[in-house]
């Protein structure tokens, strides 16, 4: 039989950790590292039968991530976020695949989850991701920003979606978008972006979101996690050409 291996990797996630490792319960194994969190998330994981690690923590996120992965033994792996959840369905997705799927991998869809709703629309659904993979068939691209599994053989999609709760609370919407716009800045230096094509980029955001996308059918959720993005961008454009001048 088939065994499978999930890992997650938190920096400061007390306030998500409970939820995401109950759903990892069922697995063979849990790998659990934290990268230098300050809060109660290390106390909060080691209530649950986890391998429990410790390490720094690297804004190249890949580095947390393949450390994980590689502590797994099982047959099939799955890396978890933190902030995210594997729902009873997809639970039962899972084990009927890797119990008979020849593939090296498999996507799934992701539900956002912002201000308490799903947004099905604006770009956040289905928001595809590609997390589970047979062990020694992929590995993570050493990339500095937006990390990606390179795999060795077919990857198949899967149909139930993962749950993922980016913003526990307004603290949450004050941190986690100066991370995101610290990423994004240093996507644009790599790809070596024009100053007008990052004056303009949150504006094209967000009608590209909101507009074009049908971010406007989410109703306020919609609205408000279009113009958190945006702002999001700003952040990092400002970001960004401070950097340059």
């Amino acid at each position: 039989m088939a065994t499978i291996s999930i890992a997650v990797i938190a920096h400061n996630e007390e306030k998500n950790v409970e939820r995401a490792l109950a759903s990892a319960a069922w697995a063979d194994e849990t790998i659990f590292v934290d990268c230098g969190s300050t809060d109660g998330t290390a106390l909060a994981a080691r209530d649950f039968p986890v391998k429990f690690f410790s390490r720094p923590n690297s804004t190249a996120v890949y580095v947390n991530k393949q450390f994980a992965a590689d502590q797994a033994v099982s047959d099939w792996i799955l890396v978890l976020d933190a902030d995210e959840e594997i729902s009873p369905a997809l639970r039962a997705e899972l084990k009927r695949f890797i119990a008979s799927s020849p593939a090296a991998a498999a996507r799934m869809p992701r539900k956002n989850y912002y201000f308490g709703r799903w947004l099905k629309h604006g770009g956040k659904y289905p928001d595809p991701q590609l997390r589970l993979f047979r062990r020694g068939r992929a590995r993570f691209a050493p990339l500095p920003v937006h990390e990606r599994l390179d795999v060795d053989g077919p990857v198949e999609t899967l149909k139930e979606p993962l749950l993922h709760f980016p913003y526990s609370d307004a603290d949450d919407m004050k941190k986690k978008p100066a991370f995101y716009a610290e990423i994004l800045a240093r996507s644009y230096a790599l790809k070596k972006r024009s100053r007008l094509f990052i004056l303009l980029r949150p504006f094209t955001r967000f009608v590209s979101a909101y507009v074009l996308k049908l971010g406007f059918l989410d109703g306020a959720e919609g609205l408000k996690t279009a113009a958190m993005d945006f702002r999001t961008v700003l952040a990092s454009a400002l970001r960004y050409i401070r950097a340059r001048d």
